[in-house]
């Protein structure tokens, strides 16, 4: 089978789980508004979500080991195409236009990109020197960008390079590991699965940062680093090229700017709020909107449901008495 099928596809299981566990990790805050942490890991419905999140990673390592960086990474994206539909339903309400309109964009950009980055499966990996020098390098570049920053758009750039590079030691780890010709648990997949855990933890940090002062731009900014530095790292140092010459690039260049585009309209777009005299609503909300920012997955604006996302349903909020928090981690 075409390991580009195999590649995407996987890369689009991997998108709807991540989504999917976003929206349930959103309707479980808004119907457990005020609940202990020690309540909501008897939920089933957080294991639920917890199953999905976990599905989602897996199925992104496995199309890794069949795609290149340059191909699989700007595929995250689809994950915000996927929380739009996902997330207007739970909300109740439709679509909206600016929300169709950044999906189109967003999906005409990763269009041109596959064609552009489609391939054969990877075959190099880094060397044990290249990886450390990566990480080196990417740890320097991330202390440059949050020394002495308030939250924002640094920490934004920061994190979305810690994932693209975590993703690509990913790939690394992948490809060794499933190599016949290489041991297992060689010492280069020992050290760079944990340079993996380093830099997916430290991303995850870096993006609950930035996320502090909204979610919209810091939220573009993730989405769109974490592929550009996974694709520096495929281009200079794993052999990847792009298909069609000078056209090629040309048509990649063109399809990276429309689905960068798409990003930040998906991570601008919110419904218009909906007026209301319900105390207990709004401080369901507040609560809800409080586990988003401490989510790790970017869906969490398109999620963003506004001060009464869940008000089709009233039937689904308990009664509190006053008001709490709700961290989905």
């Amino acid at each position: 089978m075409n390991p580009t099928f195999v590649a995407v596809a996987l890369s689009l299981v991997s998108a709807v789980a991540y989504a999917s566990a976003a929206v349930a990790q959103e309707r479980l805050a808004v119907r457990s508004a005020g609940a202990g942490t020690l309540r909501l890991l008897a939920q089933g419905a957080w294991w639920w979500s917890v199953t999905l999140n976990a599905a989602g990673a897996l199925l992104h390592v496995a199309a890794l080991k069949y795609g290149t960086l340059t191909l699989v990474q700007p595929l995250g994206a689809l994950t915000l195409v996927a929380a739009v539909p996902l997330g207007a339903r739970v909300a109740g309400r439709r679509v909206s236009a600016v929300e169709w309109r950044g999906t189109a964009l967003t999906l005409t950009g990763l269009a041109a990109l596959l064609v552009t980055a489609s391939g054969t499966a990877p075959d190099e990996v880094l060397s044990l020197p290249q990886a450390i020098a990566v990480a080196g390098t990417t740890a320097a570049v991330i202390g440059a960008l949050t020394r002495g920053a308030r939250p924002g758009l640094r920490h934004a750039t920061a994190a979305g390079f810690a994932s693209g590079v975590a993703s690509a030691l990913t790939q690394t780890v992948t490809v060794a590991a499933t190599d016949p010709s290489d041991a297992p648990l060689s010492a280069r997949v020992v050290v760079v699965a944990l340079l993996v855990a380093a830099f997916a933890a430290g991303g995850l940090m870096l993006a609950q940062t930035a996320y502090q002062g909204g979610l919209g731009a810091p939220l573009a900014v993730v989405t769109l680093a974490n592929p550009l530095a996974a694709a520096v790292i495929g281009l200079s140092l794993l052999g990847e090229r792009l298909q069609g010459g000078a056209a090629g690039l040309l048509l990649a260049l063109a399809g990276a700017s429309v689905a960068a585009w798409g990003v930040v309209t998906l991570s601008r777009s919110a419904p218009e709020p909906v007026m209301a005299t319900d105390d207990r609503l709004a401080t369901a909300a507040d609560a809800r909107l409080d586990g988003l920012t401490d989510d790790d997955h970017p869906v969490a604006a398109v999620l963003a449901l506004g001060p009464n996302g869940a008000t089709h349903e009233p039937s689904l909020m308990p009664r509190q008495t006053g008001s709490g928090h709700l961290t989905s981690r």
